[in-house]
């Protein structure tokens, strides 16, 4: 109910994102040699490449993407970075976790999204009742048959919200596993698999310990990015109140309608996989994720699956942003929410009050960027 009342949590600060530029803009950087598309055929000098490489139009990601954010913001006011990641993890084929404090639209903004998408939506509330057969199913006696028939769970479907994940049991989380990862379930020897798409959104609150119980770095792992949300600013406060002052039940929420198919996704997806990126950034990225497992800050390292994410999700925001190539702000851009749930700090850092965040920051100064 909270979640619904206060719609329009503010975007908080990007730590990752140098002066003067935006997550949707150019870099300074950027010339005339940029990279054009990731078809061209493959030469010897590298800024021949650049040079005889086509143009890729993607035109009609912006477009997918300037139609889901206006559907949204019917509702929700701001939150324009905390979208842009959301949809960058769906073209990237992975999941997200949506942390924060309650009443900041965790939930809403999640259900506006499936919304967008002309797909199947449930939704799981997580709770220390439930059970790991509550989510993926289980065989049922059939009296009549005198066979077993397979009950689907609610997490076959295409979008699943699951508010509160970190009030189940580990057991319970555990049954997430194979379906996150895999994208499959396997019950009584059988395996059966999810249609495209399937992307999990889950919420929890940071603060409130009590009756909770804290997510494992490998199902963590397993989600692509962790978005923290944070209060909305002043002005976007009054934005909210006035928007729905004469709206109690918000019926607002009925306007959002289904603007993109699964085709036009599976489309958008396969077109960001042909963005190009140079060698040097893909050096760039393994020396980020290679510092984390070498620095005295962090008890744990990032894992490839995290050298991977940032490359997809590169790819992702620099053909939301109209590029058909990676810069190296869209790999800065990602790192924090690709990062920040997979590196675990030194005990004695945490004692001093360091976050995971200053350490990525450092790590993201140090490390020269590519010309």
């Amino acid at each position: 109910m909270e979640d619904q009342l206060n719609d329009g949590a503010g975007q908080p600060e990007n730590p990752i994102e140098p002066q003067g530029s935006s997550m949707y803009q150019n870099s300074d950087k950027e010339d005339a040699t940029a990279p054009q598309s990731a078809e061209s055929a493959p030469v010897t000098d590298s800024n021949a490449a650049l040079w005889s490489a086509p143009k890729t139009n993607l035109d009609h990601i912006s477009e997918a993407v300037a139609r889901i954010k206006k559907e949204i913001h019917k509702v929700i006011i701001g939150q324009d970075e905390n979208i842009d990641l959301l949809l960058a993890a769906i073209f990237a084929n992975g999941h997200v976790l949506l942390e924060g404090v309650p009443g900041i639209a965790k939930t809403l903004t999640a259900k506006l999204l499936a919304r967008c998408i002309k797909s199947d939506f449930s939704r799981i509330q997580f709770t220390p009742d439930l059970m790991p057969t509550d989510i993926v199913g289980t065989s049922i006696f059939n009296m009549k048959t005198s066979e077993f028939n397979f009950k689907q769970g609610p997490i076959f479907s295409n979008i699943i919200l699951i508010d509160e994940i970190n009030r189940a049991p580990a057991k319970t989380q555990s049954a997430m596993f194979e379906v996150m990862e895999e994208r499959q379930v396997t019950i009584d020897g059988e395996t059966r698999f999810m249609e495209y798409p399937f992307f999990v959104i889950a919420t929890q609150n940071p603060i409130e310990q009590e009756g909770t119980y804290k997510l494992p770095e490998a199902q963590l792992d397993r989600f692509l990015f962790r978005i923290k949300l944070q209060y909305p600013s002043l002005e976007e406060e009054k934005l909210i109140l006035r928007r729905f002052r004469d709206d109690f039940s918000m019926k607002a929420s009925n306007d959002v309608t289904a603007v993109i198919t699964p085709e036009e996704l599976q489309k958008c997806t396969a077109q960001i996989e042909k963005v190009f990126i140079k060698d040097d950034l893909i050096d760039y990225i393994a020396k980020i994720i290679n510092d984390t497992r070498h620095n005295g800050d962090l008890y744990l390292g990032a894992s490839p699956r995290a050298s991977l994410a940032i490359l997809r999700t590169a790819k992702a925001i620099a053909a939301m942003n109209g590029r058909d190539f990676v810069t190296p702000d869209d790999i800065r851009t990602v790192c924090y929410p690709v990062l920040n749930h997979r590196v675990v700090l030194a005990p004695e850092r945490e004692m001093e009050g360091i976050e995971v965040e200053d350490v990525i920051r450092d790590i993201l100064n140090k490390i020269e960027v590519p010309r």
